[in-house]
């Protein structure tokens, strides 16, 4: 999947905020998988738990910014 910052800073919050349950949703399932055994693509978890910390990130930065312009 590899999202882009880019991409995802023309997102909404509240769409950002459904991928990110998504992600952890995937990320629950790799876990399970690798723990049981099933899991063929281990490269994914990696990019599962980067994926996530990029949209954290991006709702920080829009959270940070709505503030500062309501501070004015």
């Amino acid at each position: 999947m590899a999202l882009k910052a880019a991409e995802l800073g023309a997102k909404t919050p509240e769409e950002l905020r459904a991928d990110l349950l998504a992600l952890k949703k995937e990320s629950f399932n790799l876990r399970f998988q690798q723990a049981t055994g099933q899991l063929e693509n281990s490269a994914r978890i990696r990019a599962a738990r980067r994926d996530t910390a990029r949209i954290m990130t991006v709702l920080n930065q829009k959270a940070a910014s709505a503030a500062a312009t309501g501070e004015n």
